[in-house]
């Protein structure tokens, strides 16, 4: 299995059409960093000469804010809607062209994206999704826009996966298709007894198809049909692969061999700078840190911790899952608030964690403090006024906050998993040496482990001269998108070639 870039001599110069397909993308519709992925990626392939278009479901915010829009097609009834159109409009903001599939009764609700307002998931998740993936192919088969046909069709996550399907199975295009999974643990699994609703062949109701141990499974439906597949991290591509990372799917996994690869995520450095960041206290770059230390007290200030400028101020903005380590750290809590750091956190997730959290922060009063939500500005200046951001995973495909981390001077407490290994440098004796260190690093999923490395934080923090090194370091790395986008357009031209030419 192949983890790295396609090789660099791989041809990029003929513009490529290219349509990215997602279920969310910021700022209109967001629940994790697949929003932020979506809304940077096609932005840099743009800049980079590609023609790319994105295609969204028509949720509410998606209708109110795309802009511009005119229809391109009337679909009528399917997947359980009886009024069907697709449209063409502009993203605000960046203007890329993005097709929005208007659906009323599947789209068009209260709630979250996958969700009803009381947390359960939609009932016709099948065919909204189905959906999405079934204009994907028509888009790609000339038969919905003949104006733009895409030579790439990019699935984002389970939600987008069965556009692998419908190109491959349904209908006859040149279009080479992209999977990319970003949470393998998430996969779009449905009763077999809704087979008939996708109006694909009985034939792939089997192990060699979509049947995933008597269900139905979109995830596989990517792995299995895309002519390429990317994770958003080499090592995460790798992990996928074994027993313990591959969530069931490690065998589908191995059997496409070199088809799978990984690259990276970057970040949009336009949107976090703290060099120009609008939502924070005090503007500054690694040259100009006194405005970090003015950052940290005005978060303080806020968050109604106590002004104590010894302590290690960790904060954290995730989703409050196992997944994410946030047990781990509410486990080793107590004994971190005893050695000086204060905590603060901003999040949603496990209704049972939410009320941990809360818990803690009436235990600890002006050393913790939690937000259950999420607001933008606020992340902002949570990571640009702590000292260590803390992302102490059990898994990780790629992770977007110690990326922001590194940018603010924020340095990353990280488990070396996935992206958080491919990104972070751990302050051990050689790295601190050798000038590369950007953060501290642990192995076991365990409280002690996590508690290792903060106090190894807390102990370089009592260095400041070693400290600010470090901090310079890390805002010295470069994690924008031009890189992965130009390794994205190689794997592109990389599938279409062997498309064309019949080749694997």
């Amino acid at each position: 299995m192949t983890t790295g870039a396609v090789p660099a001599e791989m041809p990029t110069s003929a513009p490529q059409r290219v349509l990215h397909v997602a279920a969310e993308v910021f700022p209109l519709v967001k629940t994790g960093g697949l929003a932020d992925v979506v809304a940077a990626l096609p932005v840099a392939q743009t800049e980079l000469g590609a023609d790319v278009r994105l295609l969204l479901p028509g949720y509410p915010a998606v209708m109110e804010s795309v802009r511009g829009t005119r229809t391109v097609i009337d679909i009528g009834a399917c997947f359980g809607a009886l009024r069907v159109r697709l449209l063409l409009g502009r993203m605000p903001g960046s203007g890329l062209p993005v097709y929005v599939i208007d659906a009323p009764y599947l789209y068009r609700r209260a709630g979250g994206p996958y969700q009803a307002p009381d947390g359960e998931e939609w009932p016709d998740n099948l065919q909204r999704f189905a959906l999405l993936g079934w204009v994907a192919s028509h888009l790609a088969a000339d038969d919905a826009d003949p104006a733009w046909v895409p030579d790439i069709v990019h699935a984002h996550d389970w939600h987008a996966a069965m556009s692998c399907a419908f190109v491959a199975e349904h209908l006859p295009t040149r279009a080479a298709s992209i999977f990319t999974v970003h949470n393998l643990a998430f996969q779009g699994l449905f009763p077999m007894h809704d087979w008939s609703l996708l109006g694909l062949a009985s034939r792939l109701m089997s192990p060699a198809g979509l049947e995933y141990h008597g269900q139905l499974s979109f995830m596989k439906a990517g792995l299995k049909f895309a002519d390429r597949i990317t994770t958003v991290s080499p090592t995460y591509a790798q992990e996928i692969a074994t027993h313990e990372f591959g969530c069931g799917l490690d065998g589908v996994i191995r059997g496409r061999g070199a088809a799978v690869s990984g690259i990276l995520n970057g970040i949009d450095e336009a949107v976090w700078n703290p060099a120009t960041d609008a939502a924070i206290a005090e503007r500054y770059d690694a040259e100009r840190l006194a405005g970090k230390q003015a950052c940290r007290r005005a978060l303080q200030a806020e968050l109604g911790l106590a002004r104590d400028d010894a302590a290690l101020l960790v904060v954290v903005v995730s989703r409050l899952t196992s997944q994410k380590g946030m047990d781990l750290l509410l486990a080793a809590l107590p004994e971190l608030v005893g050695q000086g750091v204060q905590l603060a956190v901003q999040g949603t997730g496990d209704p049972a964690l939410e009320a941990a959290f809360r818990m803690a922060q009436q235990a600890h009063p002006g050393r913790a403090q939690v937000h259950i939500g999420y607001d933008e500005a606020r992340a902002h200046r949570l990571v640009a006024g702590a000292d260590v951001i803390a992302v102490p995973s059990r898994f990780e495909p790629c992770g977007l906050t110690q990326l922001y981390g590194l940018r603010y001077g924020t340095l990353p407490l990280v488990r070396r998993v996935g992206g958080l290994a491919d990104t972070v440098v751990d302050a051990d004796e050689a790295a601190l040496a050798a000038g590369t260190a950007t953060g501290f690093a642990f192995d076991a999923a365990t409280p002690g482990a996590l508690l290792k490395a903060a106090a190894r934080a807390l102990a370089l923090r009592a260095a400041p001269a070693a400290w600010q090194r470090v901090v310079h370091t890390a805002m010295a790395q470069r994690n924008a998108w031009a890189g992965p986008a130009e390794q994205y357009l190689r794997l592109y031209a990389d599938a279409r070639s062997a498309k064309v030419g019949g080749g694997a």
